[in-house]
């Protein structure tokens, strides 16, 4: 079959998910075609950066002429057909390992896709491979001690951020046009925000969990049951719309899972795109806690004169933000209460030496009844605060992250804004809010900081009100043009790399 697109002068990794998907559906380019760009590009990127962890080239060809077969048999083609996806290593897949960033799954291999790489299959999507997370997602980088170190691709000696580093990097450099990531307290929005891509987090049960979070059979993986998100992450608001109507809707396994909507996400353009109108609050402090790297302040001050331009109407809060206190201890203590914690003592005692130290704490303190029932009434009052909050508003723009991307041998920054007093939980202040109420909310690229680093702006949204942020992301998209480069460490040329790292093969 004789394809146009072999003569296209754009490199094929480098074009939108859905000009690719267009592409493949109007027979311009083969999925087989696109497939081996995109390998290219992973195995020039990936020995540098550990984006992906785990990765089958022929499985990936395979995927890809079945495709290829589809398109010439004229059947009917999915949503995604031949266009190839990451997939974060704490979601499962059949076919290739799953090991969550742990020693004690090291090689593991799920007798069953998660809920949404079913659906990433039945809509044609190639599956690429596993990006990297820290142990079970708990972060704040993408490090692990079964593959390595995630490195932030525009500055290897940075973060990427966590826990889907890995997506948000192979995102950011090309090695697919979109990924999945998992959010349990910032996990999509963080690492959006230092690879300066687009991230977001659907409503709380917008996108089913099955097995991950939801089957207690696999101890690790079962964690962060009430405050998980699976999302897309992408370079353009219409790849991860198109992504999300491919993995959205009600499903039996997961008793979270929330009806389809009427009408597709896809639909959202940025030519149509309108903010005009609308109430938006910016608060540069969530409830006089947070504090705020004056670049990261600027450029987020500077992205909602951009809204006010586009016709909002948009008003400071930081005076009076939606939350009057910190809720990062209430935060862990849900996470606490969410996770297995007797089979994570078993796994602690059989490797100590290799333990996270998030998980390390959360199995040193001694919780109570109390700390549990004080939780579950603190995450009550919180949600109580944010919908009278957004009786007033229709959307909240925050930062994403109080800092850019830090040193990547560090947990947190030195200092956030001059203060070395800073919790633990500071880097996702801004984001596990919304975790624990559930509503939707993304990270945008709004700007740079002296030394390049890319900045997010948080779009956060009212209660189930996806399609809100995602049309204000849209018009926000239109107005600042924010894909337009690429990352190029050390002033690397455009050309193939030794071998991929961490090849699985499977039978």
């Amino acid at each position: 079959m004789h394809y146009a697109g072999q003569r296209l002068a754009t490199p094929l990794w480098s074009l939108s998910l859905v000009e690719q998907v267009d592409l493949v559906r109007t027979r311009q380019v083969s999925p087989v075609d696109l497939a081996e760009s995109v390998l290219e590009r992973i195995q020039t990127w990936n020995p540098e950066l550990l984006a992906f962890c785990a990765l089958n080239p022929e499985l990936v060809l395979d995927q890809a002429r079945h495709a290829e077969h589809q398109v010439q048999s004229g059947e009917p083609l999915g949503l995604l057909c031949g266009v190839p996806i990451g997939v974060k290593d704490l979601i499962f897949t059949r076919d290739l390992p799953t090991a969550g960033g742990s020693p004690w799954y090291r090689g593991f291999l799920p007798e069953e896709d998660d809920v949404v790489v079913e659906r990433l299959r039945a809509a044609g999507a190639v599956i690429l491979g596993k990006t990297n997370v820290p142990e079970f997602g708990f972060g704040p980088g993408s490090t692990n001690s079964v593959y390595g170190q995630t490195c932030n691709p525009w500055n290897t000696t940075r973060t990427p951020g966590g826990s889907s580093g890995g997506s948000a990097a192979a995102v950011a450099t090309g090695m697919g046009a979109a990924a999945l990531g998992s959010d349990g307290g910032g996990s999509i929005r963080v690492p959006s925000s230092f690879c300066g891509v687009y991230g977001l987090k659907p409503s709380f049960g917008r996108v089913p969990l099955y097995p991950g979070c939801r089957d207690e059979r696999y101890p690790g993986f079962s964690a962060w049951e009430s405050i998980e998100h699976i999302g897309p992450i992408a370079r353009h608001v219409k790849d991860a719309a198109l992504v999300l109507d491919s993995i959205a809707g009600p499903d039996p396994r997961d008793r979270h899972s929330l009806p389809a909507e009427r009408h597709p996400f896809a639909d959202i353009t940025p030519e149509a795109a309108d903010v005009r109108g609308l109430r938006i609050a910016l608060a540069l402090d969530l409830g006089g806690y947070a504090r705020v790297d004056p670049e990261v302040r600027q450029a987020v001050e500077h992205a909602a004169t951009r809204f006010a331009a586009m016709g909002a109407d948009v008003e400071d809060v930081t005076d009076h933000p939606p939350f009057g206190s910190d809720p990062g201890e209430l935060f862990e203590t849900v996470v606490a209460m969410d996770a297995d914690l007797p089979a994570l003592r078993v796994w602690a005692e059989r490797y100590p030496e290799q333990l996270n130290p998030r998980i390390a704490a959360m199995l040193e303190r001694e919780w109570t009844f109390e700390d549990l029932a004080r939780a579950s009434a603190g995450r009550q009052a919180l949600y109580n605060q944010l919908w009278r909050f957004f009786q007033k508003y229709d959307l909240l723009l925050t930062p994403t992250t109080p800092v850019a991307a830090f040193d990547v041998n560090q947990r947190l920054p030195s200092s956030i804004d001059g203060s070395t007093d800073v919790p633990a939980h500071a880097l996702s202040w801004f984001t596990l809010p919304f975790n624990l109420t559930g509503n939707p909310a993304a990270s945008l690229p709004c700007g740079r900081t002296t030394d390049g680093l890319p900045i997010g702006l948080q779009i956060v949204g009212n209660h189930l009100d996806d399609r809100g942020v995602l049309c204000a992301s849209a018009a926000f998209e239109r107005e600042t043009n924010w894909t337009s480069g690429w990352p190029n460490f050390k002033g690397m040329p455009e050309q193939i790399a030794p071998p991929v790292q961490h090849v699985v093969k499977t039978g």
